[in-house]
């Protein structure tokens, strides 16, 4: 677990969080579009006026670099993880620009999911693999993903709102995965062959689909349900099918053994502080209402 790769991550994290926090800033001081198409697009031109978001856009574009390089630069199961303290940004950042005071809760929850993180990584200590996959392991690892997302999304369909947050969640989740997967295979070949190697390669046009996919799943999931339900379903689904495709597809090294049992004690720490910071009225409301999104 390099420290390159760590930073890289982090730097990814906290731009996520920034842009995710101007981005909502800019939606609350343009009004509702409503339904109907016409007040939609009135809408969103009026977004795409507002610096603040603007501001937010370009560092997303950012945080997406800073990504890329560290998959580039790491393990899949160290970077995606990592990612996972983009809540934790989001929280500090959303309690300055707002000026909501984080009460006793969720700092507490706070400190939890970055003992547990840290703890989790230390023990977890993902090393090695290649830096691309063969196709053949694409083949098959892609369908089965594929087939999951779009049976999690019919399933959700038929539930409530809270459990088909959930379980849409879980489906954008897998798309990020997958999406991180396919950006690391990618510029895996750029050393060998360059920048027309990866023009050519068809991992870097799966990564653009595959990510658009996953971006729009994300609105319906945002829009199904509440983010309690929603966000511990993302942020840990992502982290720890990353994990899994780290090992399966670019033989990445995890550490067990005697470490199994103190691993999944932080592991519990971690999954209790994201499912209670995501209760957090920083992450789900402003000024006493709804996320705008």
């Amino acid at each position: 677990m390099t420290v390159l790769t760590v930073v890289l991550a982090l730097l990814a994290a906290l731009g996520n969080a920034a842009a995710s926090v101007l981005q909502r800033r800019g939606t609350t001081q343009v009004d509702g579009g409503g339904a109907a198409v016409a007040r939609w697009w009135s809408w969103a031109t009026r977004l795409l006026r507002r610096r603040v978001w603007l501001w937010g856009a370009a560092l997303l574009a950012v945080s997406g670099l800073c990504q890329a390089a560290a998959l580039a630069a790491g393990p899949l199961a160290v970077v995606q993880p990592v990612m996972t303290t983009e809540l934790l940004f989001t929280m500090v950042i959303g309690s300055a620009v707002f000026r909501r005071r984080p009460d006793v809760r969720t700092w507490w929850a706070f400190v939890a999911m970055a003992a547990g993180l840290g703890a989790f990584m230390a023990l977890l200590s993902p090393t090695g693999g290649g830096s691309t996959v063969p196709g053949s392991r694409w083949l098959w690892s892609g369908v089965l993903l594929a087939v999951l997302m779009v049976v999690l999304t019919l399933v959700a369909w038929r539930l409530p709102p809270a459990p088909a947050a959930a379980v849409l969640g879980s489906a954008t989740a897998i798309g990020f995965a997958g999406t991180a997967a396919l950006v690391k295979d990618a510029l895996g070949r750029l050393p060998d062959g360059g920048l027309g190697a990866l023009a050519t390669t068809w991992q870097a046009y799966a990564a653009v689909v595959v990510g658009l996919g996953s971006f729009l799943l994300l609105q319906l999931t945002l829009r199904a349900g509440p983010l309690v339900a929603s966000q511990p379903a993302m942020t840990l689904g992502d982290a720890f099918l990353s994990m899994l495709l780290g090992r399966v597809l670019f033989g990445e090294d995890l550490t067990l053994g005697v470490r199994l049992v103190p691993e999944l004690l932080a592991l519990a720490l971690l999954i209790a502080g994201t499912v209670q910071l995501a209760r957090s009225p920083l992450l789900t409301s402003t000024d006493g209402k709804e996320r705008p999104w």
